[in-house]
């Protein structure tokens, strides 16, 4: 029997995403959770230009095992106005120095932790109801103040 062939990610645009710095009450035994808020952003790519609009949020999951599960929710507004709700879960798995550096800001090698999430999309009918129609999984990339989300199409 031979494998199955591995379907090919198409890559379709990135993400840049704006953010201020976590609400949070601290941890507790269960981990902490980290009110992230989506202040704006860009768009940009072969298939989707456009911009992050303000209001989003990540309620990130700093796990007790010190990963981190990603929970973000926001809008981002096309190049032709239309409308697109994004809902993005990962994980970002690191060391204790990698993500102490992280969390500093700090540059750290991406081959120092796994940091990679599933988006879905909704999308109106037309132009860009292919991002409703599709799977997508993303590497995410952290900046200062932000992050930068890779989206590929799994074809």
């Amino acid at each position: 029997m031979s494998l199955p062939t591995l379907p090919a990610p198409e890559y379709v645009f990135s993400i840049d995403v704006d953010i201020t710095p976590p609400l949070t009450n601290g941890a507790g035994i269960n981990g902490e959770r980290k009110h992230i808020p989506i202040t704006g952003g860009t768009v940009a790519g072969p298939r989707l230009n456009g911009v992050v609009l303000a209001g989003g949020y990540d309620w990130l999951w700093q796990r007790p095992d010190g990963v981190a599960e990603i929970n973000a929710h926001y809008s981002l507004k096309a190049e032709d106005g239309a409308l697109i709700y994004i809902r993005n879960l990962g994980l970002r798995v690191a060391s204790d120095t990698a993500r102490a550096a992280l969390q500093a800001s700090q540059p750290v090698d991406p081959a120092d932790y796994y940091f990679r999430a599933a988006p879905v999309f909704d999308a109106p009918d037309g132009a860009h109801q292919w991002l409703r129609e599709s799977l997508f999984v993303s590497r995410v990339t952290p900046k200062t103040l932000g992050v930068v989300v890779d989206v590929f199409r799994v074809q």
